[in-house]
């Protein structure tokens, strides 16, 4: 197709739907107006997530993190009524399906052997970032059902298009869940592990809703994270350097590369993000000797703290729990933010205070008979995580609602 983008008509005759290769073609204001209205946020306590900012999205772009050569092409979706922009979403079209957190591998597989090509696909998501937030952006003052309808419509023409067998939208709000579901999607779940404010005063007012066994465990782990002489700091705004980046970057390609091969973002990425949006920025930076030996990244929003890089180069016992699980925390409560959301997968956050939630996507497949396998195989996958929320749930550390659990001691 065109790379300056294409035009397609919409479900409605005064709307008119385009794809654009880049977020300078829509520019920060229209698109910010449409990521803060109350229309997109009504579903989430958010007033602001940041994935979603054009500052955010743009620095993937500018970067060179997404582009044709990455294989996340941007192809945003804008809806738009004479000269004003009624709604946009984040749109890419993959040529694979890595940094998406929810995995289509199995699909992408079976349908090359049945001898279709899954690829290219069109994602509806913030590349590489496993967080939940609105994907249909709706101007303010619109209706959001039509805005949905003709970005949705916008979707499948550039589907069409493309010759994309198919449209992922993933981290998606519950509504626009619902919403996707009633135009045909098909609809998926997952779960994640999110730490939620009680209105605690401090981490060990938190630790005092847990049951004695697990305050002693988080008390041992915090001691041995630092007992090496480490030290912390929590950096955002102007403290951010680029001596700060360039330290964090060494242990995020050191980490990524163990952990996945082909760490995602670049040094160029850390310095735009510090530079267009570092207010929104939390990096909890760990030194031992005046040397940073580990970090992790974290986004501010108004109601949450994202949770998202973390590298080392030096391994501690108890260091990464400490650096992005009990400093995330720790800030959450001293900014009076109603949860932390720690990343994709670790159930080993359950021991630490999180507990599980349910994440939603929805995908419309082009092919009928593929996608009739498909969306029995969602059916079956929903009940099993809904049924494994229910369960984790019932392990958190917790006191029980009676009080005291069976046999647990009460010296500390």
């Amino acid at each position: 197709m065109d790379e300056r983008g294409s035009a397609a008509e919409a479900a409605g005759a005064e709307l008119r739907v385009r794809a654009v290769t880049g977020l300078k073609e829509i520019g920060a204001a229209a698109w910010d107006a449409c990521a803060t209205s109350p229309e997109t946020l009504a579903a989430g306590d958010e007033t602001h997530n940041p994935f979603v900012s054009h500052a955010f999205l743009s620095a993937l772009e500018d970067s060179g993190c997404v582009s044709r050569r990455s294989g996340w092409l941007p192809l945003h979706v804008a809806v738009e009524r004479g000269e004003r922009v009624i709604g946009v979403a984040p749109c890419y079209l993959k040529s694979h399906s890595q940094g998406e957190y929810v995995f289509d591998h199995g699909w992408a597989d079976a349908y090359e052997r049945a001898g279709g090509s899954y690829y290219p696909k069109l994602q509806v998501s913030v590349p590489f970032t496993p967080v939940t937030g609105p994907r249909f952006l709706i101007a303010p003052g619109e209706d959001p059902d039509a805005a949905v309808s003709g970005i949705v419509a916008g979707l499948r023409a550039l589907r069409a298009e493309t010759q994309a067998s198919s449209i992922h939208v993933t981290f998606m709000q519950a509504r626009e869940w619902e919403q996707a579901g009633a135009l045909g999607f098909l609809q998926r779940t997952d779960q994640q592990f999110h730490w939620e404010n009680g209105g605690y005063a401090s981490f060990e007012d938190f630790l005092g809703a847990l049951a004695s066994r697990k305050r002693k465990a988080i008390r041992r782990e915090r001691r041995e994270a630092l007992s090496p002489g480490i030290t912390i700091e929590h950096l955002t705004g102007a403290d951010l350097t680029e001596a700060h980046w360039d330290a964090f970057f060494r242990f995020y390609m050191d980490t990524g590369a163990r952990k996945w091969g082909r760490p995602y973002l670049n040094r160029r990425f850390f310095s735009l993000l510090s530079e267009r949006m570092g207010e929104r920025v939390l990096l909890i930076l760990a030194s031992r000797a005046g040397r940073p030996i580990a970090g992790a990244l974290n986004l501010i929003g108004d109601a949450a703290l994202y949770g998202r890089n973390w590298g080392c180069i030096e391994d501690h016992p108890f260091l990464h729990f400490e650096v992005c699980y009990y400093q995330a925390i720790d800030f959450a409560i001293q900014r009076g933010l109603a949860r932390v959301e720690a990343g994709a997968q670790g159930e080993h956050k359950l021991a630490r205070g999180y507990r599980p939630v349910l994440m939603h996507s929805a995908h419309d497949i082009a092919d009928p008979g593929f996608r009739r396998a498909v969306a029995d195989y969602l059916k079956r996958e929903r009940a099993h995580v809904e049924e494994a929320v229910d369960v984790l749930d019932a392990m958190t550390p917790f006191r029980r609602a009676c009080g005291q659990e069976a046999g647990e001691e009460t010296g500390e």
